[in-house]
């Protein structure tokens, strides 16, 4: 069996002054040759890994604390720390120490702290030791300068807490107390007061130990209460013994452990009301009352974890129906409290902490609370939900599948934290603000396992979606039936969650919000199931209902969520788009929002700008085609006169493929063929031989070129001369047809004077055509920028050959554009030698 006396953790102080645990294993102490020396060597218990190699240095101040500590420094800002399980073990290691150091073992430190001056040092040879005046009432004046005068001084300091110690002078200050109280000796409570604070700041464990036993604390802390900068003592005796109760929830038959408890509230009291706000100074002087505190908490968690009928009495009395109210309310903060307690501790005893819950059934156990009625008792459930999800959000997702087998999706956990979310009755949402960061923790895949047989992300984003998803969007659903949210009571739909709400107001405005907010999180990083959730559920279109909004961050909101959708530039998203017509509620918001130059305005401007920029062709056409009546006259930006150039840019490439490919010979400078594909077209070129080409095939002589040139160009200049001709016959058309004849959105807008008038009014068609450009330019937008669909498909004029055809069929589009690649990527050689024959 392992010898549990040299069983000890390894602590080193971090840079916020925390101690983190580095390990649990077993020391001892032998010569090192490498380090030529004694050296304290810890083996982790786990796999005998080496945790600690620490050579015994004569000069190191080595400090033993609270009986079971060694704690000393190694370099100028690294703390180490032994906590040893038993104190026999930790007697051992310290005789060891003080053996290489030649110190007697009862001394608590083995060298001064810090390296004193030469003049210190010579004090030190002329005076071994300091002598305390005697402990009197008229004496107290005198002690307070002594022990203020020691404190600037390391020597002095440690000189002061040996005299202290040696001579049980604490106790007898303390006797004095009491009869400066009783004789109301203000100026001596004073002294007395100065005195107490210096001896917290000698740093000193022995010391403390001292003053917080259990018949010295109390008085201890009536010496702080007098504080000479203060017209008036303070109460903080009558606030521990009076107002502060102590409640056992659960029994503790462990009189150390309830000691330890105690004692443990009282020096944080201490710690944090008590003693005056420490100086830059004065912090690091503290730093033992620090460690003495963490190391009482792992203690305390410790033996609380180790006690499993305490924790097995807790967990069923908090489940068991015939608990009362008030009786489970103290339980539920217990275990808050408890949790809270556990987030002191290093990350491998809060692991084994957590561990320790979960097997005791922590889960099952809130799943019962929360769907009590009483709201106290549900939130401090929810805060320990918080600490678990923050702990390990797999753990807590593995739970909710697993019931998810047995229970209705209106019981399960999750669903009631989507509830507790949703029924929030603080009109600021605290509670919900807090609730859908959990949620969002939990679905987040970036901290979601994947192994070689099980992938968490799809198993629990399947769940998600089919069980909790629509709870979560119920408020949503409810809230958006009518072309802008509604004024009533919430619809039935969560009638069976007992409780109605009024929609419309500032509370539920930032509840949407916060469902939207998670929304838009899904669509970024859930892609396949919220893609599918979305279009099959018509979500986006419920969400821009919201746009009409008076709260404006709600209407931003839903934009935001449109704009995340917009950026994914997924074809599935925008044909859903095109097909709903949801860009209506966005053009309609901008122009409500009239020449106000807010957010909402550079938000929906931007929008179509990524449109424009990502050059996303389908949206472009759509907007152009449908909204371009109502955006033509937006020229404080370029965004709309860009948006129209790109569609018209797309118009004469789909009209005019000879066009395209003229465009792509004049720019042909920018690419650059693969060396050996022209090698090898080359060789096939002179393996060729000429009887061998098809009729109408020629070689061109260098005396043709420009012909040749001529040749591109003309049928250009048709093209040009059928466009004029086409553009009269629809401005014929487009005089008898009405912009609503075509399968457009129901757009009716009505604008106060000043705005657009309603896009289904007629319109001239020489607002529709677009700007003229010279004809021999490739880039001029030619084309109409909207055309009714109603009106019969005209005949497209397509050039081949030096021939005009009246009809353009898909198939030869497909067939000319093959034509143009290969006259675009004809290898500049063979024109060469084409022209030399």
């Amino acid at each position: 069996m392992t010898d549990t006396r040299r069983r000890v953790k390894v602590y080193t102080l971090n840079e916020d002054r925390q101690w983190d645990d580095r390990g649990t294993g077993h020391v001892s102490s032998c010569y090192v040759e490498r380090l030529k020396g004694m050296s304290l060597l810890v083996r982790a218990e786990s796999d005998g890994s080496l945790l600690l190699e620490s050579k015994i240095n004569p000069n190191t101040a080595y400090q033993k604390q609270q009986d079971t500590l060694i704690v000393w420094s190694e370099a100028e800002n690294y703390d180490l720390a032994l906590s040893f399980q038993e104190k026999a073990g930790c007697d051992e290691i310290w005789e060891k120490i003080c053996q290489v150091q030649g110190k007697d073992p009862s001394v608590d430190i083995t060298q001064d702290l810090v390296d004193e001056s030469e003049e210190e040092r010579f004090d030190d040879m002329s005076s071994p030791g300091l002598e305390l005046p005697s402990c009197e009432l008229s004496r107290l004046e005198e002690i307070a300068e002594l022990v203020a005068s020691s404190l600037p001084s390391p020597l002095r300091r440690e000189k002061l807490a040996l005299a202290l110690e040696n001579e049980g002078y604490i106790k007898k200050l303390l006797e004095i107390f009491h009869v400066c109280e009783d004789l109301e000796n203000i100026e001596g409570l004073h002294h007395l007061y100065e005195i107490i604070k210096g001896i917290f700041l000698l740093n000193r464990t022995a010391l403390f130990e001292v003053m917080f036993s259990e018949e010295c604390i109390m008085d201890v802390i009536g010496c702080l209460e007098y504080d000479p900068s203060l017209s008036q003592s303070r109460k903080h005796r009558e606030f521990l013994t009076k107002t502060a109760k102590f409640k056992e929830v659960i029994p503790i038959s462990d009189p150390e452990l309830k000691q330890k408890i105690h004692q443990t509230y009282r020096v944080q009291y201490i710690q944090d009301m008590v003693l005056p706000t420490p100086s830059v100074f004065e912090e690091n002087m503290l730093s033992t009352l620090h460690s003495f505190i963490f190391f009482n908490k792992v203690e305390i968690v410790g033996m609380l974890q180790e006690d499993e009928k305490f924790l097995t009495d807790l967990f069923a009395q908090l489940t068991d129906e015939a608990t009362d109210e008030e009786k489970r309310q103290e339980l539920v903060n217990f275990l808050k409290e408890f949790c809270a307690f556990s987030q002191t501790l290093q990350p491998q005893n809060r692991d084994a902490f957590f561990k320790t819950l979960s097997n005791m059934g922590i889960l099952p156990a809130l799943e019962v609370i929360l769907g009590m009625d009483d709201a106290q008792v549900r939130s401090a459930a929810t805060d320990i939900f918080s600490y678990l999800v923050e702990y390990n959000p797999s753990m807590v997702r593995e739970f909710v599948m697993q019931e998810a087998q047995q229970n209705d999706d209106d019981i399960l956990l999750i669903n009631l934290i989507i509830e507790h979310m949703i029924c929030d009755t603080d009109p600021e949402l605290g509670g919900a603000v807090l609730l859908m960061g959990l949620l969002r923790t939990l679905v987040d895949p970036e901290n979601m396992l994947a192994t070689a047989n099980k992938t968490e992300k799809t198993e629990f984003l399947g769940f998600f979606y089919k069980h909790c998803m629509h709870v979560l969007t119920a408020p949503l659903l409810a809230n958006t039936t009518e072309d802008k949210p509604s004024k009533g009571n919430i619809l039935d739909v969560f009638n069976y969650f007992g409780f109605v709400f009024i929609t419309d107001d500032f509370q539920t405005a930032q509840l949407l919000a916060l469902i939207l907010e998670l929304l838009t999180f899904c669509v970024e990083h859930h892609t396949y199931h919220i893609k599918n959730y979305i279009i099959n559920k018509d979500i986006l279109r419920r969400v821009l209902v919201l746009m009409a909004s008076k709260h404006a961050f709600l209407a931003l909101c839903a934009l935001r969520f449109k704009r995340k959708i917009i950026g994914l530039k997924d074809e599935f998203y925008n044909r859903y788009i095109m097909k709903s017509f949801l860009f209506e509620p966005v053009v309609k918001a901008f122009l409500n929002n009239g020449s106000r130059y807010n957010l909402m305005n550079s938000a929906i401007i931007e929008m179509f700008e990524f449109i424009r920029v990502e050059d996303i062709k389908s949206l472009t056409a759509h907007v152009i085609e449908n909204y371009w009546k109502a955006l033509e006259d937006v020229d404080y930006v370029q965004t709309f006169k860009g948006l129209k150039l790109r569609f018209e840019q797309q118009r004469e490439r789909q009209d005019n493929p000879k066009l395209d490919s003229m465009r792509s010979i004049l720019r042909n400078h920018r690419y650059r063929r693969d060396a050996r594909t022209l090698e090898d077209e080359e060789e096939m070129w002179f393996n060729t031989d000429e009887d061998d080409m098809e009729d109408g095939e020629a070689v061109v002589p260098p005396s043709d070129k420009t012909k040749n040139d001529e040749d591109i160009m003309d049928p250009i200049s048709k093209f040009m001369e059928r466009k004029k001709l086409k553009e009269s016959e629809e401005k014929e058309v487009l005089l008898k047809t009405n912009l609503s004849g075509r399968q457009s959105p129901s757009f009716k807008l009505s604008f106060s004077s000043g705005t657009k008038s309603n896009l289904t009014s007629q319109s001239s068609a020489s607002n529709l055509s677009g700007s003229p450009g010279s004809p021999g330019s490739p880039g001029s937008p030619g084309s109409p920028g909207s055309v009714s669909k109603s009106t019969s498909q005209m005949a497209a004029i397509t050039t081949k050959g030096g021939l005009v055809g009246l009809v353009d069929y898909p198939d030869d589009d497909e067939e000319d554009d093959e034509d143009e690649d290969k006259e675009e990527t004809l290898p500049l050689s063979k024109k060469a030698k084409l022209e030399s024959s």
